[in-house]
């Protein structure tokens, strides 16, 4: 575990992820086309002409075989491996936490969920030892249908091999565990794993040996082996947390079927018998082959699952951190935080929380956990500052033993043990870095780390994520997110290269419960003016056509009645939108201040803070710097006039900024009763953006969230901008702003690039680290390039500087 990490490492352990997506995409695609081949088969027996129509529309379970008893069970399980769960169900909140377990969640609005069996959610399923037959057996007793045999073959199938072998690193040994001798011995049939295989010495037959290593000798360090030289010891069990899920039992099921169940796997859970100890095997293999086995392993269809002992890892120093007495978990942090360390070892995983509901105490709670070195990735140096504060805030950790590692700020590692926060970027830049950056990095790669805490983890490349991997070893990797989306559908990568989704809340339970503000959706639809379509259907230019529909005057009327109407309220609104043009202009409009990349962090920090501590400043306008790393726990309304196209991830980020619970928020089970938070998305009819809400919306509305459509509210500002004066009131002030629009076209295109060169030089350990070695210069116009804006033009060699003889003696001008 010493030795340098090679270049080659990330490269290929993406390429064994892909290789499993590639794999579970295949058993996906075979589950859909067995079932629409049943499908077909079904309606070409049928009789009607329009049967055969509706039932080419999609798939048809017309003919599922209902129980007895349905009424009393939640779920409809089809042959594609769609599950539907009824909300309102008595037995909901078992089944709601066992679909979570082994499922994916597709949609949760209010009164019936969907969900989805994937290779994905079965291999997180058997990650937290929750075995085949137990989720059979609990999904076919929760179904209101018999379970389809497409369902149990898949299932048999997706859990055959995962979950059956393990790389555990305890005692600071790689060991490859697991219950059933037969899966080692055909591991061990490979060549390359037979060769990193450590055959332990063995001594005199154990005398009170663990029962059933017969014959049983004990190796040096004192631990049992069998037969075939497998280390036998007791198997670490799962937490009753995890595991109760499969106990719930339905109501009218009788007793002896009760115990039928109690007896099949998980005994440790009734009291009236005594516990069964259970015996796993295992054998040692060599640390610089751990890759290697690894890889052989996955070839084999048996991926190995990681997990840490890090309580017997006496190797590494502790890190002194412990929580404060102030620090409160909550419950379904305690929950995530159980799917992680439910056997007593830390498994690498992902866990999914709302914004606003406690990612970063989660993953602060799990580094005091494990007391090991722990590095966190964060996306900018403004995230780096705010995770090194919560450590402080929740933890008694030292001030020499948390190190920041940003463009700005280099600190040294501390000699022993410590928590490094720094950003993706800064370890995955590949230039040339300057002799105190180098210093630290190689610090960072010499290192053992027991944790690696990534937040933010579902906006990390494929490409940069495998620098980081090449360049820190870690034992346990844990991502945190609230968006588990990406526009480019590689969010399944992380499943491999990062581990299973451990955990997932359910943005209504925690909104219901009072941990989230109950947030009422609403899409605002702005009429386009006549001047403005006309120009928008002629218009060529995309840019344009945006910039059009986001200065549509109905949205201005709108946007300072809406203002005016939540100030009287006494609210804290944001204005957001990605335009700087229009941040500027509607912050001129309502006389708001406003922030956009541009603007100076003391200016900035000035802003933020009278909208905290005071009423003076109810209203700013924001750009996209405002989507993360902005923390406005007092707003309450939210106002989007623009996005970033069809970002689904982009809409729930904003959502965030105000689902933070208010101090009025009730936690009483009463807080779905009451909006106490409004979100408005501005919309210009009968152009593109309608199509890209559409789409953005999409993630929310899983969520469980609805969207009011608002179609009359133009017509209502309307006639108050006449009354009460506003600043576009009339078809005269709509033409000069058409005007405007018109004529400062490449002034507002100046605007939008300054704003991204200002994102770029204020993140510098964001994109512009990246683009270091690439330096680019030149002028868009003719008057440019010859010389009318004061530009020379000047050759730029790349030779090392050496002059020929002829010209050496010359002075260089």
């Amino acid at each position: 575990m010493s030795e340098a990490p090679s270049s080659t490492d990330g490269e290929g352990e993406y390429a064994q992820a892909r290789k499993l997506v590639l794999r579970a995409s295949n058993r996906e695609a075979l589950l859909k086309s067995n079932t629409n081949t049943s499908t077909k088969q079904k309606s070409s027996l049928s009789s009607n002409d329009l049967d055969d129509e509706a039932s080419n529309l999609g798939a048809d379970f017309s003919n599922l075989t209902l129980k007895k008893d349905h009424i009393a069970r939640p779920c409809w399980t089809c042959p594609d491996g769609a599950i539907y769960l009824e909300a309102f169900h008595s037995l909901y909140t078992s089944a709601y936490d066992f679909l979570v377990a082994i499922a994916e969640p597709v949609a949760r609005p209010e009164f019936l969920h969907e969900y989805k069996i994937t290779p994905y959610s079965l291999y997180a399923a058997v990650a937290t030892n929750i075995d085949t037959e137990s989720i059979i057996r609990v999904l076919d007793r929760l179904s209101k249908n018999g379970l389809p045999d497409s369902v149990r073959k898949f299932i048999q199938e997706c859990t055959k091999r995962y979950g059956k072998a393990k790389l555990v690193l305890k005692h600071n040994r790689f060991y490859v565990e697991s219950e059933h001798h037969d899966v080692l011995r055909e591991l061990l049939r490979d060549t390359k794993i037979s060769q990193a295989r450590i055959v332990e010495g063995t001594a005199q037959p154990a005398t009170g040996g663990a029962a059933g290593a017969d014959p049983a000798t004990a190796n040096g360090n004192g631990a049992t082996a069998d037969k075939d030289g497998f280390v036998i010891s007791t198997r670490a069990e799962e937490m009753e947390e995890n595991l109760k899920i499969l106990q719930e039992s339905l109501d009218g099921e009788d007793e002896e079927e009760d115990d039928d169940m109690n007896d099949g796997g998980n005994s440790n859970f009734n009291s009236a018998k005594p516990k069964k100890t259970k015996l796993s095997v295992a054998f040692q293999i060599k640390p610089e082959m751990v890759e290697i086995v690894k890889k052989q392993a996955i070839d084999l269809d048996y991926p190995l699952m990681e997990e840490y002992d890090f309580r017997n890892d006496k190797l590494n120093p502790n890190v002194p951190m412990d929580l404060k007495p102030h620090a409160r978990i909550r419950r379904y942090q305690e929950r995530s935080l159980a799917k992680m360390f439910g056997n007593g070892r830390a498994r690498s995983g992902i866990i999914v929380l709302p914004c606003g509901a406690g990612k970063t105490l989660t993953g602060v709670t799990a580094s005091q956990t494990i007391k090991k070195s722990v590095i966190c990735l964060c996306t900018n140096a403004v995230s780096v500052l705010q995770w090194k504060y919560q450590f402080q805030l929740w933890t008694d950790i030292p001030d020499d033993r948390i190190t920041c590692f940003t463009s700005d700020k280099k600190e040294s590692l501390h000699p022993e043990s410590c928590v490094l926060i720094t950003t993706y970027t800064m370890i995955s830049y590949s230039g040339k870095r300057s002799d105190q950056s180098k210093g630290v990095m190689d610090a960072i790669c010499s290192r053992e780390w027991g944790l690696m805490l990534m937040d933010e983890v579902h906006v990390v490349p494929a490409k940069m994520f495998r620098r980081v991997v090449s360049s820190v070893k870690a034992h346990c990797r844990l991502g945190l997110t609230a968006t588990l989306v990406r526009e480019d559908d590689l969010i399944s990568d992380l499943n491999f290269l990062i581990g299973p989704k451990l955990y997932e809340a359910n943005w209504m339970d925690l909104t219901a419960q009072g941990y989230l503000a109950n947030v009422q959706c609403v899409e605002v639809w702005c009429p386009m003016t006549g001047p403005f379509m006309k120009e928008y259907l002629h218009a060529a230019n995309a840019r344009v056509k945006q910039l059009l529909y986001v200065m549509n005057p109905s949205k201005l009327r709108a946007v300072e009645y809406l203002v005016k109407f939540h100030e009287a309220r006494g609210d804290k609104i944001i204005v957001f939108s990605d335009l700087v043009f229009s941040v500027k202009e509607y912050a001129d409009m309502l006389k708001k201040p406003f922030i956009c990349g541009e603007t100076p962090e003391k200016e900035r920090q000035a802003i933020l803070g009278l909208f905290r501590t005071t009423m003076a400043v109810q209203t700013i306008c924001i750009s996209k710097v405002g989507d993360t790393s902005i923390d406005l726990p007092e707003a309450n309304v939210v106002i989007q006039v623009s996005s970033h196209f069809g970002s689904r991830r982009q809409e729930a980020q904003r959502l965030g900024r105000i689902l933070r619970p208010k101090s009025y928020t009730q936690r009483d089970g009463t807080n779905r009763s009451t909006f106490n938070a409004f979100f408005y998305t501005l919309v210009s009819t009968d152009t593109q953006e309608m199509y890209y809400s559409a789409k953005r919306q999409q993630y929310l509305i899983d969520q469980g969230y609805t969207f009011k459509i608002v179609t009359n509210l133009c017509e209502l500002c309307d006639v108050e901008a006449k009354v009460n004066g506003y600043r576009y009131k009339s078809p005269e002030d709509d033409r000069e702003l058409l005007r405007r629009l018109l004529t400062l076209d490449t002034e507002i295109e100046k605007d939008q690039k300054a704003e991204d060169t200002a994102i770029r030089k204020n993140n510098k350990d964001g994109s512009a680290l990246a683009d270091e070695s690439v330096k680019r210069s030149g002028g868009s116009t003719m008057a440019q390039l010859s010389g009318g804006s004061g530009m020379r033009y000047r050759e730029m060699g790349g030779s090392s500087g050496k002059r020929h003889p002829l010209f050496a003696k010359r002075k260089r001008t």
